[in-house]
């Protein structure tokens, strides 16, 4: 990303790295890359990662700018209306956006920007928990849930 700045975070589901560019976070992805930017942006985004993952923050107050088509883009806000502690499920956001599970899932799996953007917040259907593309997988879906005290099913 030409212009980008990033900076890489130690959290307890492993580093992650937050890129900013023109103003706005772009991305999160679970990588070192030993990234150490220092912009203001960069800096209350590392604040508010580490609030969150310390349990005292429940919504994130930053400038995004993702990267996605019109569809993606419609399902990431209705993910950000999620509150903090709570789930739906494939299906339930899929009546919110008018489309079908199926797209809303590969909508969350292009995610660029996990855990501010809370994909992690999406079960499958009967609250099973599906899938999850970030950091270890499924096993990084269960601790940021358990982070936010939400209730799964068995």
């Amino acid at each position: 990303m030409t212009g980008a700045a990033q900076r890489t975070l130690a959290t307890p589901t492993g580093p992650l790295t937050v890129t900013e560019r023109a103003g706005a976070i772009r991305g999160v992805v679970w990588a070192d890359r030993n990234a150490a930017d220092d912009t203001p942006l960069l800096r209350r985004a590392a604040e508010q990662i580490a609030s969150y993952f310390a349990g005292d923050l429940h919504e994130f107050d930053l400038p995004l700018a993702p990267e996605g088509t019109e569809f993606h883009l419609a399902v990431w806000r209705a993910l950000c209306r999620i509150p903090y502690g709570e789930t739906r499920t494939y299906g339930e956001l899929a009546a919110e956006v008018g489309a079908i599970a199926r797209a809303v899932g590969t909508a969350c799996g292009a995610n660029p920007i996990p855990v501010i953007i809370p994909c992690h917040r999406i079960l499958a259907a009967g609250g099973r928990t599906g899938g999850f593309s970030g950091g270890q997988g499924v096993e990084t879906k269960f601790k940021l849930l358990g982070l936010e005290g939400a209730v799964l099913a068995l």
